[in-house]
Formats: structure tokens, sequence, C-alpha cells
């Protein structure tokens, strides 16, 4: 409220100005990265496959969780939208393209306009499912399957509409880019980059999937939640999702659309000053999984098939469980959750000011901060839960 209280009293008109584009890299850098991130892509499936049975033998599913699921957050934060780089699906579609001699950057068709980020918010939900109501997630060979399964729909779909359709469709791709817009490198202004995130169909509900599993995610690990069900857990998944859209709409709906360079409703005018909200709680829900976890991944790295190698020298190393302490995981917790709220009603503010004149600029923005406040809260108290 304070920062809200601040913001009304000294920001009356936009300030932000659009970032420079980030230098490309070298095509040369961006293949080999993309072959080494496609080799070990197509290694966690293999493993997946043929290593150890048993999750907590095999490294598939701590590489695909751990490091890449909840390491893309920091990743993206700090260096921009790693993945669009990195991502070895763009990889395999050149090379499909090429074989089946159709343009790659058009594919056979246009994506519609209307698509917008849809196709990633049903990826990313579907991924929360798997994540969070499947009844063996971890289990080696389904990771395995769904790995190889997701690279067959997203593949094939960029054969049919070209290569944008990662940036659409792709749900990991287009989460470390809206992550990445909050970089600070180069030399960037993280507002500036995220006031830089245009409105389009499905960008809110990108944002609201993911505040959404992750907030089941909290809530079934708290004692709250005492049913361990695919039928109920799926139920809970749907139903903190639902709450959570529900709340935001309620903030931001209006009978009369926005109408600025955006053209775009409240809901997904706004829908960008989600994105540190999500951030801040994903830092806050993973950290410690990664600090500790991240471990086991070190260790599994070393006998990676189960035959007994110890190729790093650390196929015995346990997990310490002393690196961080409580004190410093409550504190990076609440500090994420709290700067994550603070950037968002900046973000808010900004786009507000842009859109209206100062007063009513000020008066729409209240059942937005209420919306924000009740998120923000909502967050501290799973992340606190026992």
């Amino acid at each position: 409220m304070l920062t809200f209280v601040l913001l009304g009293m000294l920001w009356k008109s936009p300030r932000l100005t659009a970032p420079p584009p980030r230098a490309p890299l070298p095509g040369w850098w961006v293949a080999l990265l993309r072959g080494v991130t496609t080799a070990a892509a197509l290694a966690v499936i293999v493993i997946g496959v043929v290593g150890p049975p048993e999750t907590a033998d095999n490294l598939a599913p701590w590489a695909f969780y751990v490091t890449f699921w909840v390491g893309l957050v920091p990743a993206s934060l700090l260096l921009g939208p790693v993945w669009r780089v990195l991502n070895p699906l763009r990889a395999v579609h050149a090379g499909v393209a090429w074989a089946l001699r159709v343009d790659p950057e058009r594919g056979v068709r246009d994506l519609p306009v209307r698509v917008g980020l849809w196709p990633a918010a049903v990826a990313l939900f579907a991924f929360g499912w798997l994540e969070l109501a499947a009844p063996e997630p971890a289990d080696p060979r389904l990771v395995a399957a769904c790995l190889t399964g997701y690279a067959v729909v997203q593949v094939g779909a960029a054969t049919v509409f070209g290569r944008d359709w990662f940036a659409h469709g792709d749900g990991f791709e287009v989460w470390s880019t809206l992550l990445g817009s909050l970089s600070p490198l180069p030399r960037r202004n993280p507002l500036a980059g995220l006031e830089a995130v245009r409105p389009q169909p499905g960008l809110a509900a990108v944002v609201l999937v993911l505040l959404g599993t992750t907030a089941f995610d909290g809530l079934s690990r708290s004692a709250l939640w005492t049913t361990r069900s695919v039928l109920w857990a799926t139920i809970g998944l749907v139903g903190v999702t639902a709450a959570v859209v529900a709340l935001w709409l309620l903030g931001t709906w209006r009978a009369d659309p926005v109408r600025g360079d955006e053209r775009a409703p409240l809901p997904v005018a706004f829908a960008h000053t989600l994105v540190p909200i999500a951030a801040g709680y994903a830092v806050a829900h993973y950290f410690s999984l990664l600090v500790f976890d991240g471990q086991k991944v070190v260790a599994l790295l070393s006998d990676p098939f189960g035959t007994g190698a110890d190729l790093l020298g650390t196929a015995d190393r346990a997990v310490d469980y002393t690196v961080v302490g409580v004190g410093a995981i409550a504190a990076v917790q609440l500090t994420a959750i709290v700067l994550g709220h603070v950037v968002a009603a900046v973000a808010a503010h900004e786009r507000a000011v842009r859109l209206f004149p100062p007063r009513v600029a000020l008066r729409i923005q209240y059942p937005v901060l209420a919306s924000m406040v009740v998120l923000t809260c909502a967050a501290v108290a799973l992340v606190l839960a026992p």
C-alpha cells in the first residue's frame, strides 16, 4: 500500500522507455549451444528409458524437474530469455524442416494472430498436472515418454506454422522470455524490460496458470492438504488455478475495454504486472529445492546409467542440508515475494499512467492493487505454512 501511495504522489506520467534490443549472439554460438542442449536432452531421455528404474537412482527426473524447470527461473531472471537461445526443439525443427523441404521460417500455413500465447498456457498447465497430480510424476520412464511426446508435438506444430511457433506454443520458452524481461543484463532497466512486454491473447492465461499451479504446489505440500489421490489433486489444481483467475478478473474486469496503443482489455493490458509476482513466488517456492536437490543431480551425473561408475568422483556424495540455514531460506522467500509485489505495483502504475489521465490512472489501480495484495499475502501464507 505504501508503494502505491508513493507512486501516486511522485510518478504522475510515464517514465520508462523501451530498452535497446539485445545484441544477438553469433550464429555459430547459437548452433553450438543448441547442439549441447540437444545432446543433453537426448541423454536425459535415454537415461530415463534405460537407466535405473528407481527415481532416487535415475538422473532423468532430477535433471528435468530440478536442473531444468527450477533452474530456468534464476537463469532467465539473470541472463534474459536463455531458453530461446538454448531450446533444443528449435534445432530439431530446423533438421526436420530441412528433411521435409519445408520453409523453417514460414512453415506451410500462417499462425492465426488470435492464437497468441494460448498454446503455451495449455502446455504449462499440462506440465503442472504432470508435476502435481499425475500418479508417479518422477517415474523415469514417464519423464522420458513425456519429454519425447512434448518434443513431437512442438516440432510438429513448428513444421506447420514455422519457427515462430515456439514463441507462442512452447510453454518453457514463453516462461523464460517473460522472466527474461526482468533481467538487468546487459545494462537494462528491468522495469523498462517488463513494460516492453506487449499485451496479446493468452498472456494473462500463461501467468495465471503459473501462479495457480505454483500456489497449488505450495498448498499440496502443507499440512492443509492431506489427500494424495489423482482425482483430488486434479480437482485441487483446477480449483486453485480457477480461484487465481477469478481474483485477477475481479480486480481488472471492466465493462469498457482499455483503449491505448495496445487496444486490449484490462486483464490483458495489465497481465505483464503478474510476471514479477509469479517470479517472486517461484524463487520463494523453489529456492531450497534447487539448493538441496541440485546436489543430487551432481551425484547422479557420476553414474548416470547405474553401472557403479564414478565419473566425476561425486557418486557417493550425500546432500548437505547445512549449506543454507533455515533463516537464510526464510529471508530469501520473503524478500522474493515482497520484491515481486513492489515491482508489480510499479509496473501496474506505469501502464496505468500510459493509458489514462492521472486521476483515472489512480482510480483504475485500486482493484488491481487489491488483487495483487491478496495474491502476495496468499503466497506468503503458503510459503510459511507448515
